[in-house]
């Protein structure tokens, strides 16, 4: 009898003989633009997809893709997503909004929203840690508004289908949130020279999600497989914050947070984070990653993902690893060929591989690229895996794009 999805991820997590690799897409980091999904449906002619303006991830502009697309691109996984609450739209920009921890928005041609540079963080002016936890711009933890309806909707998916359940990110993070209420530049200097700052600030952002987490894990705890979190640590060529001071002023908030949502949920913990990151993989399974996400592939140090695979894949498993920033934009069919033969071959030999976008599928992808990414796993995804011939002759689009470059 075949496997479930939901059978086949935990042999995938336990590298115990899965029937195929695991494929995901439609978390709020990981769905589809709405652009994109609106330029998808002429190629889908027979196809029922109506949720092309419900948004999943307001500040990306994502969809909630429907489940007729989930069923037809093969996809494994269903998500949890915690509601859009304590936002307020913002009286002084037509397009812009301030999000439930105090931080402004504004919108970016209708393309997506970005945290507005020019107005001031809502902890910029604090001088002290008392400051900091005195502040108004802290959210309500207990706000039950957030998780309404989701335990029914993990009971009905839990008890009538076998696919994989997640808990999506509630967006925030240790260092992510930080940056952003108190001020990019002021806090990178405050982990230096105001650590009683900093560590307060972390610590008041560490027990709001433990919190908030604990409510969620009340409510879907009894049927999800993995939890979900996000904070950034990464650039395109390097880390943001040295190993050291990683090591030293934020490890110990992720270590809490992770070890929190585990022992809530008895789940795995999936973590994302963006760039450049190789460095601080292995301080990221000390604070009990199950999963990394989205193994970006065009930053410095994540390229040769067989060596990745080899130091660390005895110990974490992988999700992502398709380039959604460089190559499905500009790959030719037989370079997107090559390069899903690639991570599979490198990622998911003998399991511990969740095949998926590394980030969400953007506006700037040719549909034909995407319609073609998701017909390429459900080809070749099965195991044993036979990939070899795809990846020969070389076809690289990385190659081509540095041999281009340097012409």
């Amino acid at each position: 009898m075949a496997m479930t999805p939901r059978q086949n991820f935990k042999a995938a997590m336990e590298r115990s003989g899965p029937e195929w690799v695991p494929l995901d897409m439609g978390k709020h980091i990981g769905s589809i633009h709405k652009t994109h999904y609106a330029a998808l449906k002429p190629h889908l002619p027979g196809l029922a997809m109506e949720n092309g303006e419900v948004i999943l991830d307001r500040m990306a502009q994502t969809v909630v893709p429907d489940e007729a697309l989930l069923e037809q691109f093969g996809v494994d996984f269903r998500w949890l997503v915690p509601n859009w609450v304590q936002v307020t739209e913002r009286d002084d920009l037509e397009d812009g909004y301030i999000d439930m921890w105090g931080v402004l928005y504004k919108g970016a041609h209708g393309d997506h929203y970005a945290v507005d540079s020019l107005a001031k963080s809502p902890l910029a002016d604090c001088e002290t840690a008392e400051d900091v936890l005195n502040a108004d711009c802290w959210p309500d933890p207990e706000d039950p508004a957030q998780f309404t309806g989701l335990r029914e909707r993990a009971k009905h998916l839990h008890e009538t289908t076998g696919y994989v359940l997640g808990a999506d990110a509630i967006k925030a993070g240790p260092l992510m949130s930080a940056l952003q209420m108190r001020g990019y530049q002021q806090f990178f200097m405050d982990l230096v020279i105001n650590p009683e700052l900093s560590d307060a600030l972390m610590g008041k952002i560490t027990d709001t999600l433990c919190h908030m987490w604990t409510r969620f894990m009340d409510e879907v705890g009894d049927y999800v497989d993995l939890a979900y979190v996000t904070d950034d640590l990464g650039s395109q060529t390097s880390l943001l914050i040295s190993p050291k001071v990683y090591r030293k002023r934020i490890k110990p908030f992720h270590t809490r947070l992770h070890q929190h949502i585990k022992q809530a949920g008895n789940c795995y913990l999936m973590m994302h984070t963006d760039g450049a990151v190789l460095p601080l993989i292995e301080d990221l399974i000390e604070t009990g990653a199950d999963i990394l996400n989205p193994v970006q592939t065009s930053t410095t140090g994540m390229e040769d993902t067989s060596v990745i695979k080899e130091k660390f894949g005895d110990r974490l498993a992988f999700h992502g690893a398709m380039d959604v920033q460089q190559m499905m934009p500009g790959a030719t069919h037989e370079e997107l060929r090559w390069e899903v033969a690639r991570r599979l071959k490198d990622l998911g030999q003998d399991g511990g591989y969740i095949i998926a976008p590394c980030h969400n599928i953007g506006h700037d992808i040719p549909p034909e690229n995407s319609l073609q990414f998701f017909e390429l796993v459900r080809e070749m995804g099965r195991y044993p895996l036979d990939v070899d011939a795809a990846l020969e002759p070389k076809a690289s689009y990385f190659e081509r794009l540095a041999r281009e470059s340097g012409e």
